[in-house]
């Protein structure tokens, strides 16, 4: 990391970055440990989580422009949870906390059951390869853990520039039984809430589009 990268998380993670209890890997969740979203954010208000934040750039904007509401930053790359946390201070944004940390295990157990209104997972790796299709994030099994972590009506947000994995993207939450489809039509419209990145500009520079998804959590029985 460059010399502002080791800054930040010498300054800045004390006041954004969660001690989390570990498991095995220095990324795990330790099974029994339980975030405090009050206790964190010295608050009660909706809290929006974005799995795989990279840079930050979208979470940043959003905890800028929506104060009133609580961000957390799930993201494993400690390059990325540093300038996140620098443009986060840079911006002045207090109503974001940041977890160094496997997103499975974030939604599964280190969230409180129902803790999120909105979950949003844009430009997750695609892993194209044939071979390696089996580790992206959504797939078979993945609906549990993200409708746990979600209130009743609690909305679950994707984007992704890649055709193949926007294809399973839906496939997959199409079947889960605890989500339904907030959107008409074969996809989404584009969540005007994203700011467009970087990573979102040069997809489209490459002539690929840009496919939205939203399910809603449905109520708990």
């Amino acid at each position: 990391m460059s010399e502002a990268q080791e800054r930040a998380f010498a300054e800045l993670a004390p006041h954004y970055l969660l001690d989390v209890p570990r498991d095995v890997a220095w990324t795990s969740v330790h099974p029994e440990a339980r975030m405090d979203p009050v206790a964190e954010y010295g608050r009660e208000a909706p809290l929006i989580v974005e799995i795989g934040s990279g840079q930050g750039h979208a979470i940043v904007s959003a905890a800028s422009s929506r104060p009133d509401e609580d961000f957390l930053a799930v993201e494993v790359f400690r390059a990325g949870l540093a300038r996140t946390m620098l443009d986060a201070d840079k911006a002045g944004v207090r109503n974001l906390r940041l977890v160094e940390a496997n997103a499975p295990e974030v939604l599964s157990t280190y969230l409180p059951e129902g803790a999120a209104t909105e979950v949003w997972i844009f430009f997750s790796d695609p892993w194209h390869k044939k071979r390696h299709t089996k580790r992206r994030l959504i797939r078979p099994g993945f609906g549990d853990a993200a409708a746990r972590a979600l209130s009743d009506g609690g909305l679950l947000r994707l984007a992704t520039d890649w055709e193949d994995y926007a294809l399973q993207m839906r496939e997959v939450l199409d079947a889960e039984p605890l989500f339904e489809r907030a959107f008409e039509g074969e996809w989404a419209e584009r969540f005007d809430g994203r700011v467009m990145t970087a990573f979102e500009r040069k997809g489209i520079a490459k002539g690929r589009e840009i496919r939205d998804l939203v399910y809603r959590r449905k109520p708990r029985a």
